[in-house]
């Protein structure tokens, strides 16, 4: 399942993230990746230790805590603290699937890696290529998003970042373990709740609308993973 969370951050806090990355020194992407994806990697990021990382990660998180949309597809239990890189000068990061587990130097120390995520903090029209391009059981589907919009896609999915052939793609990337790991059933929920909240727009009052909410949790109650 591919979600996107429209203005995670809103034009003020991309201003404020990017003022502070653009002066920022990057290192090799290579450091943080697998032997796999390391042979396919090439990109800049700021290393997790990085204080300006840690700075703008809580940003993001604080975000990420106040979006409705963002709980209802994902059902956090842990996520990642947000990392950031850079693409330029034809730098790519071809097909592959992310790590199964990430480690972390601070709590939650261990992240199992259920759903990817893409902030882009750079518009689509500063840059050329750069594409977030995703193969899941659906087809192929290629992602590039304005600045401050979120993609939420399977981590268990071979996905790729096409090479940027002119100006600079930079974003932030984290993961999240979910309460649901089944991306099929976080569908179902996610669908699921959608409706719930369309009718409490228009037959709020409706017994079936109480009826539905009690399946939603008892779903959730059955595939909740804590």
């Amino acid at each position: 399942m591919l979600v996107q969370i429209p203005e995670l951050l809103n034009a003020e806090q991309v201003a404020q993230l990017r003022a502070a990355l653009d002066g920022a020194d990057w290192d090799d992407g290579r450091i943080t990746a697998g032997p796999q994806a390391a042979r396919v990697k090439h990109n800049r990021q700021l290393l997790e230790t990085h204080p300006l990382a840690k700075q703008l990660g809580e940003i993001i998180l604080r975000q990420l805590a106040q979006n409705s949309l963002f709980t209802a597809a994902a059902l956090p239990l842990k996520v990642f603290p947000p990392l950031f890189n850079r693409y330029e000068g034809g730098g790519h990061f071809g097909g592959h699937i992310d790590t199964a587990v990430r480690l972390t130097r601070e709590a939650p120390y261990r992240v199992r890696t259920d759903i990817s995520a893409t902030l882009f903090l750079a518009a689509p029209e500063e840059y050329d290529g750069g594409e977030l391009v995703v193969d899941d059981t659906y087809g192929t589907h290629s992602v590039k998003l304005p600045a401050g919009h979120l993609i939420l896609y399977p981590a268990s999915s071979l996905h790729e970042v096409r090479p940027v052939t002119r100006g600079a793609r930079i974003a932030a990337f984290f993961w999240v373990q979910s309460m649901v790991r089944d991306d099929g059933q976080r569908a179902l929920l996610y669908d699921l709740d959608r409706s719930i909240q369309n009718l409490n727009k228009t037959v709020a009052d409706h017994p079936s609308v109480t009826q539905l909410t009690g399946v939603y949790h008892n779903l959730l109650r059955r595939w909740a993973d804590l």
